[in-house]
């Protein structure tokens, strides 16, 4: 295949793969199955700092509903934390307004957060000198929490004030006091198993179940795990209901480890593009073997931080194989209709041509010139086949620069070319012919005189098909020719 049936193909594959793997980075800028399967596979451990105190079935099932709970319970449970030492202290319980002044001053503590509802983001009966306050909120995208933030609107608009999270407050009370902004940090998945072993009961806590070394230093996280509490039980990544304060744990642990950070959509779309060019540019396998690498780049970013979009730009590489796949079928489609020595078009390339302009013959009509390179073998046989094949290069390139705008060169046989003429009437062909003649000729190759013999048919003709016009325009050169000889 030469070279110059490659370069055309592959310098306009090349841009289009640099397109098309752009707009795909666009439109999948994250892998959200991919980022789900990483974040099982690869689990962060839960900060070891934390340590979760759940209102369970069993304290439910001693206290009642906790709606009907005495804020003499919440009272217990600070009082043993702060004996105990505990460095900060979260209740992820919206409370009620509905308190006495005696409890008010319970809640009015240093070291505690309280969580509050997205409508109502300031508890206005808790005095502010101590107490801080945040969104009890995680972003759920189809029912499974993915995300979290560190501050949400307080209203509609670009002038809306933002207000912490829970999360973020907590943090920020534990010494990480985290800017506050609504980009959505993923969350890490934690095991359950490791969950549960730094979970305790609120019943336990109440009663002085505990030892107060499990607490001292520890940020505490007070909030709801029993079954079944609508709206709080959520499914994971893994399909399994998760509760409200393990939903916590996790995104205050996730805060305090450092966010897991997807690369920007501008980012992964110049990856994809990138990644598609560069499969079409090396072509062969290396598109799949691209693909294949970048899908091993997610795992090993992950422990890092960051959230490589291995899948969309692994897709950008098959893309690009695909186009060199186009490339080559269009490559073979061309062979098969091209003369690979003079990259014109064959002779199954001339017939297709002629039989396509065969219905509008009446209309427009054509003409059709053979033209025969005589003692081609004899060059062949005195010069080499490679002064043959140099012959049949000239004799292209000069009717290519001898034919009219709009007419077609063929190289009809192993000696003779073909060049269909538009819009020439039965008049016209024989002059044209004359004038590629000349155009082409004289030809010698060394001492060797080339000559040339045409024969032409013109469409007008009164002929019954395609092949009885090429039929026709053989038959003229032959006889062309043996006039020839019989001069000479």
């Amino acid at each position: 295949m030469s070279r110059s049936l490659k370069r055309p193909l592959r310098w306009l594959t090349l841009p289009l793969a640099a397109v098309l793997g752009l707009g795909l980075g666009l439109a999948l800028p994250h892998n959200l199955v991919l980022q789900n399967s990483l974040n099982r596979a690869l689990p962060s451990p839960l900060d070891r700092r934390l340590l979760l105190v759940g209102i369970d079935d069993a304290t439910l099932g001693d206290y009642g509903p906790l709606s009907q709970w005495p804020r003499s319970l919440y009272l217990q449970a600070f009082d043993t934390l702060e004996q105990a030492g505990a460095s900060v202290v979260g209740l992820d319980v919206v409370l009620d307004r509905d308190a006495g002044p005696e409890l008010r001053a319970a809640f009015d503590r240093p070291r505690l957060v309280l969580a509050t509802g997205p409508g109502d983001p300031v508890l206005d009966w808790v005095p502010t000198r101590h107490t801080v306050t945040g969104v009890s909120a995680l972003n759920s995208g189809g029912g499974t929490v993915r995300e979290v933030q560190t501050a949400y609107p307080a209203g509609s608009g670009p002038g809306a004030a933002l207000v912490p999270s829970f999360a973020r407050q907590v943090v920020a009370q534990a010494g990480l006091p985290l800017p506050l902004d609504t980009q959505p940090r993923l969350l890490r998945y934690s095991p359950p198993a490791q969950v549960a072993a730094q979970t305790l009961s609120f019943r336990d806590l109440v009663s002085g179940n505990v030892r107060y070394a499990d607490l001292q230093g520890r940020v505490v996280l007070i909030g709801q795990n029993a079954s079944g509490v609508p709206g709080l039980n959520l499914p994971d990544i893994d399909g399994r209901l998760t509760s409200g304060l393990e939903w916590q744990a996790r995104a205050v642990s996730s805060l305090l480890a450092g966010p897991l950070t997807p690369l920007p959509g501008w980012a992964t779309a110049l990856l994809c593009a990138a990644c598609a060019a560069l499969a079409v540019l090396f072509g062969g396998l290396w598109g799949y073997a691209l693909a294949a690498l970048t899908l091993l780049v997610a795992p090993l970013l992950w422990p890092l931080g960051v959230v490589f979009p291995g899948v969309s730009v692994s897709l950008a590489a098959i893309l690009g194989s695909g186009l060199v796949a186009f490339e080559r079928w269009w490559q073979l489609k061309t062979l098969r209709l091209c003369d690979p020595l003079t990259g014109l078009g064959n002779r199954l390339s001339l017939t297709r041509t002629v039989t396509r302009r065969w219905s509008r013959r009446l209309e427009q009509p054509f003409g059709l010139v053979i033209l025969d390179v005589g003692t081609l073998s004899r060059v062949n046989a005195l010069q080499g086949r490679a002064a043959g094949d140099a012959l049949l290069r000239e004799v292209a390139a000069r009717l290519q620069r001898t034919r009219r705008r709009g007419d077609t060169v063929f190289r009809s046989g192993p000696d003779e070319f073909a060049v269909l003429l538009e819009e020439a009437g039965a008049a016209d062909v024989p002059l044209l012919a004359q004038a590629l003649e000349r155009g082409v000729g004289p030809l010698s190759v060394g001492d060797l005189t080339v000559p040339l013999t045409t024969g032409a048919a013109s469409s007008a003709q009164d002929l019954a098909s395609p092949t009885d016009l090429i039929e026709a325009a053989s038959r003229e050169r032959y006889r062309a020719k043996y006039q020839r000889v019989q001069e000479s």
